[in-house]
Formats: structure tokens, C-alpha cells, sequence
């Protein structure tokens, strides 16, 4: 159902007998990450719901104290493919240093050497030698199943009324035609537009005190290497509703 052009928060529907838990940004806590997978197991055992996923927004390293860890946890997981993940900018960022150790990336600017050390790898960005010295190692270290998830990461999914990225869309483009970075990267030009887009884009990228649950999307990144909360949004039928879990007691 839906109002005007698009589709309102309150019309959006997942498909019939399909409960979608979507994971806000991870950042290397895996505890956190951990506890919420340990509410939801108990959710999926209790209702049983006829179909489920388990979607991962994006940005699985940095900052947080056990990258390594939280992919470990994630790629357990998709064992089931009812578990899926999408690539955040952090996670191509990550990549992109891998393949060329450059001074001004993301991943020497804001954390990498957080998932180095996770990897048991002494970081040092601060000059050349430094980061080909960490990329080397980094490459070493990383378990090939890790640098598999890293690469094979999609911009996109999609059921119902409902569309998955890491940091939104180009208001007014197609959906089968946004821009891969803006999938990635957007922030100012989709966050401040208020009119309806084709479906309800549920989004991380950018932290947020709580879940914001507006007319034309869901924010579920509660910012969890600061605040210590990490947050899914649970879509069923027509119902939205959230979940969290907090460092004091993960």
C-alpha cells in the first residue's frame, strides 16, 4: 500500500510469513554483536516464524576493539543463507587499503589500526613503510574465508516493501540504478529529504542516540563502539519494532 509516489513507514509490509532482523553497524564489537545474536536466537525459538533473514548493515571493522572476532561470529552465521551482510564503507575502505596502502584512506583515518591489532598485527600507518609493513601482515594474518566475506560483500537487498543499504540512496534515482557509493558513502542529500521513496530504505552509516523510525526510512546505527548499544530492527508483517543490547550487559 502506498501514499502518493511511495511507500509510507506505516503501509510497509515484509513479505507474507517473513521476519527480518536488520543489525546495525558493527565496528568491531563483537561482544555486543553476540548478545544481540543470542536475543534473536531466542525470538526465532520461541515464535518460530515461517520464514526469516538476519541482515547485517555494514561496517564490521574499525574502531571497535575485535574485528576479527566479529567476522569470525558472522561468517559462523552464514552458514544458514538465511543470514546475509551487506558491504558498509568501512568494510570497502578496509579493502582499498589492502590493496594499496595509501595515507589518506579510511582505513589509516579512522581506525584500521584497530582491526590490525585484532589480527595480531602491531599497526603502524605513519609513514610508507609502515602501512606496507601492516598491509603485509595484515594480508597474512587474515583468514582467507574473512578477505572471501570482504570481497563477495553486495550494495543491496530487498524484500517487501523494504530495501537494505549501509548509507541510503539518491533521492529521485531508480532504485536498480543507485550509484554504488552513494550506497555506501550518502549521507547529507538522502538523510534531509522528507518526501517517499519506492520502498522504506532501512540504513546505518550514520550514528544515532535510538533507532530513527521516519516516514521514508529506519535508521538502525546506534553507534555502538561509543555508546555501547547495538541495535536490530525487527520488521514482521506490517509490525516494526527494536531491539538492543548494551555493553554493561553483553
Amino acid at each position: 500500500m502506498t501514499r502518493g509516489r511511495g511507500v509510507h513507514l506505516d503501509d510497509a509490509r515484509t513479505p507474507d510469513g517473513m521476519r527480518i532482523y536488520a543489525i546495525g553497524d558493527v565496528h568491531g564489537c563483537a561482544d555486543l554483536l553476540e548478545a544481540l545474536y543470542s536475543e534473536i536466537d531466542r525470538e526465532l525459538e520461541r515464535d518460530a516464524p515461517e520464514d526469516w533473514r538476519i541482515i547485517h548493515i555494514g561496517d564490521y571493522g574499525d574502531r571497535g576493539p575485535d574485528t576479527k572476532r566479529a567476522l569470525d561470529l558472522i561468517i559462523e552465521r552464514r552458514s544458514d543463507r538465511r543470514v546475509l551482510s551487506l558491504m558498509g564503507n568501512h568494510d570497502e575502505g578496509w579493502l582499498t587499503f589492502l590493496a594499496d596502502p595509501h595515507p589518506v584512506g579510511l582505513f589509516v583515518a579512522h581506525g584500521g589500526d584497530m582491526t590490525a591489532r585484532s589480527y595480531g598485527v602491531d599497526a603502524d600507518l605513519s609513514d610508507v613503510a609502515g602501512r606496507i609493513r601492516t598491509r603485509d601482515e595484515l594480508l597474512a594474518a587474515m583468514p582467507q574465508a574473512h578477505l572471501d566475506f570482504l570481497r563477495g560483500l553486495p550494495r543491496s537487498f530487498s524484500f517487501g516493501d523494504y530495501y537494505f543499504c549501509h548509507a541510503g540512496i539518491r533521492p529521485g534515482v531508480e532504485l536498480a540504478i543507485q550509484d554504488r557509493e552513494d550506497l555506501i558513502w550518502i549521507r547529507k542529500e538522502f538523510l534531509a529529504y522528507q518526501g517517499l521513496h519506492p520502498r522504506i530504505i532501512v540504513h546505518g552509516h550514520t550514528p544515532s542516540a535510538e533507532v530513527e523510525m521516519l516516514s521514508n526510512r529506519i535508521n538502525v546505527d546506534t553507534g555502538a563502539v561509543k555508546t555501547g548499544v547495538m541495535t536490530a530492527v525487527v520488521l514482521d508483517g506490517r509490525t516494526k519494532r527494536i531491539i538492543d543490547v548494551r555493553q554493561d550487559r553483553a
